[in-house]
């Protein structure tokens, strides 16, 4: 598997949270928006710690992005990558699998899980294909959503928000369950992209095969 050591730009927060790297892009490296690649960080008992991580730039941006959740409450490896600088270097690996856009339907996201639709979603926006695409987004808070305002400019009321740790006016309050999407989706003959938690996404896959969804797509 090849590898290559690449240089961090630039790091800035996102949510309270979660940061976003721009990474210098190795020469002729692609991918497709939905891809992800093995990361580690190029320091002594790091550069062997490999996490997964989705580009969140676009294939024919002139660097690579990542939109990391950084876990503070122990020493791993987002706790390293939030005490990293411009100047410093990671290693990356290959583009793999992950979700790729197979056509327009509904995607449902819980917290990070969002990370392989915003490229997706940019990729869209870039080619004029948004159309009916709709994002149903899970977060505790409403401090928790990434890219909110990029995500409403994109998608309109087709973005749909639900805490389930606050009520606050104009977002909903509610768990995605059998009950929650049947008020939210009035066609279940289209594709849904499923990723969040592993509970979640657990759960939900039934519950759509049960309402007809035509076929659902999970982020492995």
């Amino acid at each position: 598997m090849e590898q290559h050591i690449v240089t961090i730009l630039d790091i800035s927060p996102v949510t309270h949270d979660v940061k976003r790297f721009k990474i210098r892009k190795p020469q002729g490296y692609t991918f497709i928006p939905g891809q992800a690649t093995d990361v580690a960080i190029n320091k002594p008992g790091w550069n062997d710690q490999l996490r997964p991580f989705t580009f969140t730039a676009l294939n024919d941006w002139d660097h690579l992005e990542f939109t990391i959740k950084i876990y503070d409450d122990h020493d791993g490896v987002t706790h390293q990558l939030g005490q990293l600088r411009a100047g410093d270097e990671l290693i990356i690996h290959d583009p793999w699998g992950a979700i790729q856009y197979q056509g327009e339907g509904v995607f449902i996201a819980g917290g990070a899980g969002v990370t392989p639709f915003i490229a997706i979603f940019r990729q869209l926006r870039e080619d004029g294909k948004i159309g009916g695409n709709k994002l149903i987004f899970s977060n505790k808070t409403r401090e928790d959503i990434i890219l909110e305002p990029e995500f409403r400019a994109m998608l309109g009321p087709n973005f749909i928000n639900t805490l389930t740790d606050e009520a606050r006016p104009g977002y909903d309050h509610h768990y995605i369950d059998e009950v929650y999407l049947r008020d939210k989706v009035k066609n279940f003959k289209q594709h849904f992209y499923i990723c969040g938690p592993d509970p979640m996404v657990a759960a939900l896959q039934p519950i759509i095969r049960k309402l007809g969804g035509e076929s659902v797509i999970v982020e492995l």
